[in-house]
């Protein structure tokens, strides 16, 4: 990966659905160029995926997980990626283990998934915290 590489990636994250035309106007290179970095970066895994954040008036929260000492979080982390409310799954370094960011209908919503999440073998204890506002870069 290249300066190029990362100019691209630092626009499509602002904005994903930014066409190539205008991301190779505002680094200067050609279109063609741009298509085949961003294919490439498909290809090769540095872009797992194109996403869509939303405002829809849900309640939006991160669910700290702590699990015991002996548990390889992967298996947990795979599992909870699944569940249709979550955006995000994160394996962190600190005093939790997981953190994943989700997007309910409601409290009732978010207090099934921290219930879902606490009955799960080897997780030890929760925290959440809701989102109250976000800004994008």
């Amino acid at each position: 990966m290249d300066e190029l590489d990362r100019e691209i990636l630092d626009i499509l994250r602002r904005d994903a659905r930014t066409p190539y035309t205008e991301i190779a106007e505002q680094v200067g290179t050609s279109e063609g160029t741009i298509r085949n970095r961003v294919e490439g970066m498909v290809e090769s895994g540095v872009i797992e995926r194109f996403t869509v954040a939303t405002r829809t008036g849900n309640v939006k929260a991160m669910i700290e997980i702590t699990v015991d000492v002996d548990v390889h979080t992967g298996g947990l982390t795979e599992q909870m990626a699944k569940w249709e409310e979550v955006d995000f799954v994160w394996q962190v370094s600190g005093e939790e283990d997981i953190v994943l960011v989700v997007d309910t209908k409601d409290t009732r919503g978010l207090n099934g998934l921290i219930s879902r999440a606490r009955e799960m073998d080897k997780v030890v204890s929760t925290t959440t915290q809701l989102i109250l506002d976000e800004w994008r870069g």
